[in-house]
């Protein structure tokens, strides 16, 4: 990623990585609004059971992919490893906890809940919302690149292990950083074997299909069979399985996108991946303001099918914003300005003899 949120050019970009990316966006938008539309309907639909189904693999296939190129700048200057990796998360944090604040607490403060501000005053400290993602990434780079002279078994068997430990603070930053580490670390480790795992996969469309099968039967049976002595709790989310359904499904994941690379298709799906970040930046508000309307309007739509509406609308519109702004002066919603940059250190003056 450059210092763009996108690129707007194909050159230089894996297709299948793209639609990797795609994917996961697009399963993160449905969850929150099939989320948030069957709590403001009062009750369920059947988005909510793709929902439960993609939950073991949907945020870790994202941190893998976010890894995959983690080799290619680790060893540069810390200067502008920070630059790329934290400073460029951190404007668009920042500027979209703003904009958030911007249309959430006027209403909210002049129904008199005072309560609202409290969760953009912790933003610094506590993740403000659905930009959680944003703010760990920045975390996982510094983190990994002050451990990267330790082996990588070593490495591995930490995250492992804090992913199974099932840490429980309360705050998001500690809990998500045990939870999801693994998986960014593997996306680095690993690298080269998942890059052949998609080329073999393109290779072989049958064997890749039939791995595809075999992975689709054991997720499912994980995530609909009940553990009988713990209350609300599945097979898939016990640990070490829940570990095991991760890396599977990510690699499954990378796998779908692969075939679908091959095959010339789902160019819309392509379109969302390289974009995911304008979408995870942008969808809240179009989200909110679809399940308002829907939930207003009285139309009996269902759950299910307001959820696919919600969530269509989550996913355009943010499509269509940084359509009309790149190129013009908003074009800072989603492009980091020259001032929100680290320059280059200035030269070091060398006495004359």
């Amino acid at each position: 990623m450059d210092n763009r949120v996108t690129d707007a050019s194909d050159e230089g970009r894996v297709a299948w990585i793209d639609m990797a990316k795609g994917i996961c966006i697009i399963l993160v938008v449905m969850m929150h609004s099939t989320l948030g539309t069957g709590e403001a309907m009062g009750g369920t639909g059947f988005l909510h059971t793709v929902v439960a189904w993609a939950k073991p693999f949907r945020m870790p296939d994202f941190f893998l992919v976010s890894g995959l190129f983690l080799s290619r700048v680790i060893d540069r200057p810390w200067r502008s490893y920070l630059d790329k990796k934290v400073v460029h998360f951190a404007y668009f944090y920042v500027l979209w906890v703003a904009i958030q604040a911007a249309f959430k607490l006027p209403p909210a403060l002049l129904h008199g809940d005072l309560a609202a501000i409290e969760p953009f005053a912790l933003a610094v400290i506590e993740p403000f919302g659905t930009l959680w993602f944003i703010y760990l990434l920045p975390v996982f780079f510094v983190v990994t690149r002050l451990l990267r002279g330790l082996p990588a078994p070593v490495l591995l068997a930490v995250g492992a292990a804090l992913e199974t430990a099932r840490v429980h603070t309360g705050w998001t930053v500690p809990d998500e950083f045990a939870a999801r580490w693994v998986y960014f670390l593997a996306g680095w480790i690993f690298a080269p074997a998942v890059f052949s795992l998609a080329q073999a996969a393109a290779r072989r469309p049958l064997l890749a299909l039939a791995g595809l099968v075999v992975w689709f039967d054991v997720e499912t049976l994980a995530v609909i069979t009940p553990v009988s002595f713990l209350k609300d709790t599945t097979v898939s989310m016990l640990p070490g399985v829940s570990l095991v359904l991760g890396m599977a499904g990510a690699l499954a994941i990378v796998t779908i996108s692969s075939l679908l690379a091959a095959s010339g298709r789902a160019g819309l799906l392509r379109t969302c991946g390289r974009h995911s970040i304008v979408i995870y930046l942008a969808f809240f508000l179009p989200m909110a303001i679809t399940r308002g309307l829907i939930v207003k309007s009285g139309l009996a739509l269902g759950i299910g099918w307001s959820s696919v509406i919600v969530t269509m609308v989550g996913l355009a519109v943010p499509l269509l914003i940084h359509r009309v702004v790149r190129g013009t002066p908003l074009r800072w919603l989603f492009e980091r300005p020259a001032w929100a940059k680290l320059g280059q250190p200035a030269p070091r003056l060398v006495p004359a003899e």
